[in-house]
């Protein structure tokens, strides 16, 4: 699963903007094989006041922390290669909106991850491909 905390400030997402960065996220997963429901995007308004960069109040800086847990990047290459294709997702959702933007990767096992009390299937199996189909866990 890709678990995406966004921080940014408040007012910075509309509702329908927030949507539409959702989808953006979803669809880079999904485009990897991965089924739609793995991908949670959780947005976090922070006020101006509690949100501090280098000691200082920011109205334009979103963070963003991302655990993977379905996929792992096996070695340095595919890891810039991932950093660099999520920096041009994120573009048009902060730098090109005039808002600064961090955001860091945790690879998390995947022997430390449950749904609905089953252990997900395995990368790219056939039942990985049907939980895509069917776009939620069910027995395998």
């Amino acid at each position: 699963m890709p678990l995406w905390n966004v921080y940014h400030p408040a007012g910075a997402y509309t509702a329908r903007q927030k949507q539409e960065f959702a989808a953006d996220v979803t669809a880079f997963y999904a485009g990897r094989g991965l089924p739609k429901f793995y991908v949670v995007t959780i947005f976090q308004e922070i006020p101006e006041s509690s949100f501090l960069v280098g000691g200082e109040p920011s109205s334009t800086t979103v963070r963003i922390m991302i655990d993977h847990i379905a996929r792992h990047a096996p070695d340095p290459a595919t890891r810039t290669q991932i950093c660099e294709a999520l920096s041009r997702l994120l573009a048009p959702h902060t730098v090109d909106r005039g808002l600064y933007y961090e955001f860091h990767i945790d690879d998390t096992p995947r022997d430390l991850w449950m749904i609905n009390g089953m252990w997900p299937p395995a990368s790219g199996s056939e039942a990985e491909q049907l939980w895509a189909r069917e776009n939620r866990p069910v027995p395998y």
